[in-house]
């Protein structure tokens, strides 16, 4: 029998040090944001946002690497299965290697046809495409830190990811500062500031990796409960790359239907955007949390500790959901004119700001049931709670941005956060009493 006291320091020895780090995630746009946002010209914050959407598009489709890896090894950690771990850990490294090298080979077409589709005007393409093929060459290591990380958390240490963050967004402000201001790069110094950063952040975690789990590395044995061959890997990973496309899906025409809009209205929301993935990275410490002690639980057959840590994980989730959302009430306007001194996309953004500051109670639901599913590898369901806010999404754009025009995209992307969680609530329940009753 776990302790209320005892479950909350187990969540938060997790939350915590993840939190530190996915504070510090989003630190890498808002830092490039702040910096092209004083050099003088809106384009330059556009080109970030277009630049930022390519990525997206690429990392967030290859995100089931975390995640896949962090739920399994999870499930083999609380089960004692040390081969199992390093089977996952292998699996994962060949598929992120396969992985970028893919996204580099293939990076003049993956960018062209990105910003054809945003339909952004000419200069702000330009220098996003100048950005995107710069900052390409760190795929390897984003893709190998995503492996890392969740492998890491899935061992109940979160820890390292942390520090693996914290050295990443160091690194970023301390090269790229003084290549923009210094040496006269612009956007070209932010683009080399975040490539140095990113292969800097994945050798930190290799370190570590070699040091505290040498024991685990070429481990084997006979298979174990919660080992997967390839074809349930695999099977896993697709029905999470189903579920990320849709989310890209949402995410880039978010983007697109502020570009149309024209340079201003894009970089509104790109600032306003910035304080969602705030949010969303500092959620996700608590739906980390989810991740290893779902899996943990769940591995082990502890199905009354699995209810119990969900139940604790929601009462922090959403006691932090209402932080920001008063935080973004008091204190968004000041953060919009720290992100950039441009008057018009400021007084832009803060027309929509009571948009994003209501992001956090419509998606606090969403973000902890993604890390439970998560950890019990439960991919279907995430898959088709995600289609149905995908179709959420795009009825209400269609319904509302004609005659709303940004007020209505961003009322279609609150629809779209709450009816995740919703769905996802309602697919809970429904395992509960047909699995574990």
């Amino acid at each position: 029998m776990i302790r209320n006291s005892s479950l909350n320091k187990e969540i938060l020895a997790i939350a915590v040090p993840a939190i530190v780090s996915n504070i510090t995630t989003p630190l890498l746009g808002l830092v490039d944001t702040a910096i092209v946002g004083h050099i003088g010209a809106a384009a330059y914050i556009a080109a970030i946002a277009l630049g930022a959407s390519i990525f997206n598009m690429a990392y967030w489709l290859l995100g089931f690497l975390r995640q896949s890896t962090s739920g399994l090894t999870a499930q083999a950690c609380g089960s004692g299965d040390t081969a199992g771990e390093w089977l996952v850990l292998r699996r994962g490294a060949i598929v992120a290697a396969a992985g970028a090298a893919a996204l580099i080979a293939f990076s003049p077409w993956i960018a062209s046809a990105v910003l054809r589709f945003m339909e952004a005007d000419a200069s702000a393409s330009a220098l996003a495409r100048r950005y995107f093929l710069i900052v390409i060459w760190g795929a390897p290591a984003v893709l190998g830190t995503y492996v890392l990380s969740g492998w890491f958390l899935g061992m109940q240490d979160s820890r390292k990811p942390m520090w693996m963050a914290i050295v990443t967004n160091v690194v970023n402000i301390a090269v790229s500062l003084p290549l923009v201001f210094v040496a006269g790069m612009k956007l070209d110094g932010v683009a080399v500031g975040t490539l140095v950063s990113q292969w800097a952040g994945f050798a930190v975690g290799v370190v570590m990796l070699a040091r505290k789990y040498g024991h685990v590395i070429g481990a084997s044995g006979g298979e174990g409960a919660h080992r997967v061959g390839w074809r349930g890997f695999f099977s896993l990973n697709g029905e999470i790359f189903l579920r990320t496309l849709c989310l890209v899906a949402v995410t880039m025409w978010f983007t697109r239907a502020g570009a149309q809009s024209g340079s201003v209205t894009l970089a509104a929301n790109a600032l306003l955007m910035q304080l969602f993935l705030l949010f969303s990275y500092f959620m996700d410490g608590f739906a980390f949390a989810g991740e290893a002690l779902a899996g943990k639980y769940y591995g082990r057959g502890d199905i009354a500790a699995l209810h119990r840590a969900v139940k604790a994980i929601f009462v922090w989730g959403f006691s932090m959901g209402a932080v920001f959302t008063l935080a973004y009430i008091a204190l968004g306007r000041p953060i919009l004119g720290f992100l950039t001194d441009d008057a018009d996309v400021v007084a832009c953004a803060r027309v929509f700001l009571p948009w994003a500051a209501a992001v956090p109670l419509a998606g606090t639901a969403a973000f902890v049931w993604d890390g439970v599913f998560i950890g019990l590898t439960a991919g279907r369901s995430l898959l088709w709670s995600m289609v149905a806010a995908m179709a959420v999404f795009f009825a209400g754009y269609f319904a509302f941005v004609s005659s709303a025009g940004n007020h209505g995209l961003w009322f279609a992307f609150l629809a779209y956060l709450a009816v995740r969680g919703l769905a996802l609530t309602i697919g809970y329940l429904r395992m509960a009493r047909r699995r574990w009753r």
